[in-house]
């Protein structure tokens, strides 16, 4: 070995000891002839000094060393004089004084700072990743992410699960993002495809009477790229027979409140038992189905009010069953003109026509885009009924129910982080549930389903089926954190016939079904048990608790906004021979 103990290690039980350290030269100073170097590991930071009179040779060996060189040292432990201790290190009352210096190796001066936290272009530090993997707070995330894991293992483990491998190459079965093709030299013309998510396989370990699995799956889509996605990325997978929605919810939401007290335990669960509320009630309350519930600002439906009102936008939106929906933004009724014209742009992003305003300012003021039109009754109803109060800024969205609530939805976000109302230490877990089962695709006048094709029906509502699916609920449940989906899963349909009479609802030709999903309805036909699951997004879930702003931070070697990994240039062309033997030809037209 080539150290005997870690940099962060040392403590003064060990003064007077002779050790050996390796590591990285975080930092150099020199004062009065003596040599002092932070050297820097995985573990921690640990102050080595040399003397000139102590040990001549090893003081000359040091004097050629530079930031991020990696050295071994050896010496004898000290006591750091009086007053030279530094507390904010763990090792911080011990120096190495060292008689023994070797440069394991030399580096290059980094493109950026390791040894301090400042802002460096993205671009760079994904392409030198592995220098920016040495800087804290790279550390602290891949450590954090770690024990995520290993704690997820552990739980489950000690409730009967079975981590169960599945196939990277599986056969291609198009259903939302696209997937990513495996061309196969052995059957030519024939493709493997990377799985967007495990569904089908676990689903087919149930039949196999596995009962209960679990793996942290690598999962690939092949989609539009953003802060919180990547081609590629990590989830738990779970599935469990002989369950009900509730079984799978109480699972989850044991291990999560668990897993923050023992990973973040600084950070605080806003409620237990975690809030549930069903899709309608989400979207009316908070504009979104994956609502932030860590502050108010809720939606407040005024249609009524308004319906027959002398506001002509408002009345007229009303009468054609569309949405007035308005929030109070507390303590931003001294906005000026320039501000409110910007918060109108915003919801013109989101296809909104406007933003009316009522504002109250702090001295008793009273300014509105609208009020004017409205019979003063009226406009006391909308008052009482958002609970406006000196220094409010109302506004207001009047249009289609999808627009109100995307526009509204996302404005609240907006001005809560304008006010400062999302803690970063407060975790705001919530259920989702009774989504609609499906979506009506007025494009391609057909259904489509809006979890996925395996999600059944609630009981009570399989009737629907062959009346008016738009009324049926899927026994679906989605588990958000401050504004994000982490999780999402469903009771599985687990009988053919109903399977088959799913496909057929959102336009699956029978030969197609066959064709892609054969091996699961043959299947169900051998005895398959009740069966549910979820699938929890690990990348962006640390991304939370991390509190960083997207997945790339929390993943060792992720690909850039463009999906491109910019470390290692990939993708990139491959020789022709290689395709030869793919049987593919190039077809780039003018590229």
């Amino acid at each position: 070995m080539y150290k005997s103990h870690t940099c962060g290690e040392l403590r003064k039980e060990h003064i007077g000891q002779e050790i050996t350290l390796s590591g990285w030269v975080h930092r150099r100073r020199d004062h009065g002839g003596v040599t002092f170097v932070d050297l820097r590991d995985r573990f921690g930071i640990s102050q080595v000094v040399t003397h000139p009179d102590i040990s001549p040779e090893a003081h000359q060996a040091l004097y050629p060393v530079r930031m991020e060189w990696v050295i071994q040292v050896t010496g004898i432990v000290r006591e750091r004089p009086e007053g030279m201790e530094n507390p904010d290190l763990a090792t911080g009352y011990v120096e190495v004084e060292v008689n023994d210096v070797k440069i394991l190796n030399p580096a290059q001066t980094p493109p950026f700072l390791i040894n301090k936290e400042e802002e460096v272009d993205e671009q760079t530090r994904l392409e030198f990743r592995y220098l920016d993997l040495r800087r804290e707070r790279m550390r602290d995330n891949l450590i954090l992410r770690h024990r995520f894991i290993k704690f997820i293992r552990d739980y489950l483990d000690e409730r009967d699960f079975l981590e169960v491998e599945t196939p990277i190459l599986f056969k291609t079965t198009p259903e939302g993002a696209r997937d990513y093709l495996v061309p196969s030299r052995v059957h030519p013309g024939e493709f493997y495809a990377l799985p967007q998510s495990p569904q089908q396989l676990k689903q087919m370990l149930m039949v196999g009477g596995v009962e209960r699995y679990f793996q942290i799956a690598r999962c690939f889509r092949d989609e539009d790229q953003r802060g919180d996605r990547q081609p590629e990325f990590t989830q738990l997978d779970l599935e469990m027979s002989f369950v009900g929605r509730d079984d799978v919810m109480e699972l989850i939401e044991g291990m999560y409140t668990a897993l923050v007290a023992e990973i973040v335990p600084h950070k605080k669960v806003l409620e237990t038992p975690w809030p549930r509320m069903t899709y309608n009630e989400a979207m009316s309350r908070y504009g979104k189905d994956n609502p932030d519930i860590r502050f108010g600002m809720e939606l407040q439906d005024i249609t009524e009010l308004v319906v027959e009102s002398d506001f002509r936008i408002f009345a007229s939106v009303a009468k054609k069953g569309g949405l007035v929906c308005g929030i109070n933004a507390r303590g931003l009724g001294d906005y000026s003109r320039k501000q409110l014209d910007e918060l109108v742009e915003f919801v013109k992003r989101y296809d909104a026509k406007g933003l009316a305003y009522l504002a109250l300012t702090t001295d008793g003021e009273e300014r509105s885009s609208f009020a004017k039109f409205l019979a003063e009754e009226t406009k006391q109803s909308i008052l009482e009924n958002m609970d406006a109060q000196p220094g409010d800024l109302l506004l207001f969205v009047a249009d289609d129910e999808e627009v109100v609530y995307e526009s509204l939805g996302l404005l609240r976000e907006e001005l809560a982080d304008r006010l400062g109302l999302c803690d970063d230490d407060v975790l705001g877990f919530a259920w989702v549930i009774d989504f609609p089962l499906f979506t009506w695709n007025a494009d391609e006048e057909r259904w489509d389903p809006s979890h996925h094709l395996f999600t059944s029906p609630m009981p009570e509502d399989v009737h629907h089926l062959d009346s008016d699916p738009g009324q049926a609920r899927g026994q679906q449940y989605d588990l958000v954190l401050n504004g994000n989906e982490v999780s999402g899963g469903s009771i599985r349909i687990h009988d053919s016939d109903l399977q088959e009479k799913v496909f057929g609802l959102i336009g699956l030709d029978p030969e197609v079904a066959r064709q892609r999903f054969g091996h699961m309805l043959r299947a169900f036909t051998f005895g398959t048990p009740p069966h549910g699951g979820i699938a929890s997004g690990i990348d962006r879930f640390c991304m939370l608790l991390a509190d960083e702003p997207n997945i790339r931070e929390v993943i060792a070697f992720p690909k850039n906004q463009s999906a491109r990994d910019v470390m290692g240039d990939a993708p990139s062309p491959v020789e022709v021979k290689q395709l030869d033997e793919l049987h593919i030809k190039l077809d780039l037209g003018e590229e």
